[in-house]
């Protein structure tokens, strides 16, 4: 137990520490539209000529490209044609997901990737199972049954390495970097999603409440990304569906100001990895069954007082009628 919290406090530190760095090294931002994708949709699919492939159900109308339609059994995606050499970017995902169903009766989610393997359907939300690279998704149906700590929709991220298999009858549960609930679905107002990739820094937020602010989602250090890789969007329906729409996806390099020891010490990434990942799953995991825990000891508490007023109400029944 000393030994996890000794780590979780590392972690923290560590977390800390990126944060200020990143502070202190001033940032500039531009886009760089080889890898961005935004209207008007010219030749998507097309022409060979375009930055971007189709795949699958994908539609591309004038306002947005629909990954999916409200339909089920449909997966649609949009794939990069040029692989990304930037060391830190920005990805800022303009979308909108809606449909017919009720809540918990719609589906499945959408993703966006990073990844060594492109154009390749699969399971996950569209794209192959062990992939190589970064999945952000964007889940809006729960697989797994009991649900405590979790409200779905919900936004989370994985590293995989080509071994790692999503978990989908437990909604990526057992290889998630982090995550947060977000309520996407049948909104008025646009919704964006925010990745940010920065010296080996995967922060995560959203921005779906119509006011224009960023909201944290998770924010993770020690995350390694080869550089070479895809940037795509995919989307799935099954049994549930939902109209699963990109607006835009809109890359920004980040140039950031290293010493030349920094640069010196850092080596070459050739797998994505994340430091410290079975300590992460871990921490997840005990939170869990501390959630549980506690709520089972609630639920107990609940009958033990429930069956004290009963016992009192009960005796007090009686004496009346002595």
């Amino acid at each position: 137990m000393a030994r996890l919290v000794l780590a979780k406090y590392l972690i923290f530190i560590a977390s800390l520490y990126s944060c200020l760095s990143d502070d202190d090294h001033e940032m500039e931002e531009f886009l760089k539209r080889e890898y961005s994708l935004s209207k008007p949709y010219q030749a998507i699919g097309v022409s060979g000529s375009s930055h971007w492939e189709l795949m699958g159900d994908t539609m591309v109308t004038t306002d947005h490209v629909r990954l999916t339609p409200d339909v089920q059994s449909k997966q649609g995606a949009v794939w990069s044609r040029i692989p990304c050499n930037l060391k830190d970017w920005e990805l800022q995902v303009h979308f909108k997901i809606h449909g017919q169903g009720k809540k918990n009766l719609n589906g499945d989610g959408l993703a966006v990737w990073y990844t060594k393997e492109r154009m390749q359907k699969g399971p996950v939300f569209g794209n192959k199972d062990f992939f190589t690279g970064l999945g952000v998704f964007v889940d809006t149906y729960p697989n797994e049954e009991k649900h405590i700590e979790r409200i779905f929709p919900y936004v989370l991220a994985m590293v995989g390495n080509g071994t790692i298999g999503y978990d989908h009858e437990r909604d990526g549960r057992p290889t998630e970097l982090g995550g947060c609930n977000a309520m996407v679905r049948n909104l008025k107002h646009d919704t964006f999603l925010f990745i940010r990739y920065v010296r080996r820094r995967l922060t995560v937020m959203i921005d779906i409440d119509g006011q224009h602010e960023w909201r944290d989602c998770l924010d993770i250090p020690g995350v390694r990304l080869p550089q070479g890789y895809y940037f795509g969007a995919s989307a799935i329906t099954g049994d549930l569906s939902d109209n699963h729409d990109l607006i835009s996806m809109k890359l920004y390099q980040l140039t950031v100001l290293r010493s030349k020891q920094e640069e010196d010490e850092e080596d070459e990434v050739t797998i994505p990895s994340v430091d410290n990942m079975e300590l992460l799953i871990r921490m997840s995991s005990i939170a869990i069954f501390f959630t549980v825990l506690f709520s089972m000891l609630g639920l107990f508490l609940l009958i033990v007082v429930g069956l004290v007023v009963y016992s009192h109400w009960n005796e007090s029944r009686r004496k009346r009628f002595y």
